[in-house]
């Protein structure tokens, strides 16, 4: 238990995002999944106790080593942001596809009141939303969802983490109404075109 505990700390400290018990099944294969979560949940339970300036995190349905909230100020200091906050607009479209994917471009513009194209392909270069399909109807539209980084970068296990609209009650934002929800329709070859878009 000590060796797979040492293996599974290691394989944390060195990935880039968060880690699925698969991941570490494919790194090491004898190690049975129960044993897996055991050693993570020790492991989270050791460092929350140690009470230095990084937790295991549990986020986007892995784990991951994260600094502490309380010291962010400091971090910024040393690092320069990699990419610019999203604006207003990119928020917007990027919460209405959070909330109604799958979820069309002519739906988003619907709410938003707005062309939304920009804003969409500022969130596909980010990585924080991923084309699923085609729709099914005349035109054949581009459907739109979240990734799996979108949950890592707001820090959600996953998108039943996403507040509810009377948790956003009272908060400084910008609400819309939502319209009715339209079935997915994508055909098998839309699917696999689209395949390399999904993180």
């Amino acid at each position: 238990m000590d060796q797979l505990k040492a293996i599974i700390e290691s394989l944390l400290f060195v990935t880039d995002s968060p880690l699925t018990i698969d991941h570490i099944k494919r790194a090491v294969p004898e190690a049975e999944p129960d044993a897996v979560k055991k050693v993570l949940s020790e492991l989270k339970q050791e460092y929350e106790f140690r009470n230095g300036g990084f937790t295991l995190h549990e986020v986007a349905g892995g784990y991951q080593f994260r600094t502490k909230k309380e010291f962010k100020e400091a971090i910024r200091r040393m690092f320069q942001p990699a990419q610019p906050r999203l604006s207003p607009a990119a928020m917007e479209a990027l919460a209405i596809v959070a909330y109604r994917q799958p979820v069309l471009r002519s739906e988003i513009e619907q709410i938003r009141g707005v062309n939304s194209g920009n804003s969409l392909r500022i969130l596909l270069e980010r990585k924080l939303i991923r084309v699923l399909g085609r729709r099914e109807i005349p035109g054949r539209p581009l459907v739109y969802a979240t990734t799996r980084k979108f949950l890592e970068t707001f820090d959600l296990k996953d998108l039943k983490d996403l507040p509810t609209p009377k948790e956003i009650e009272g908060m400084e934002i910008r609400t819309f109404p939502l319209p009715e929800q339209k079935p997915l329709e994508i055909s098998a070859e839309d699917a696999d075109d689209q395949q390399e878009n999904i993180t």
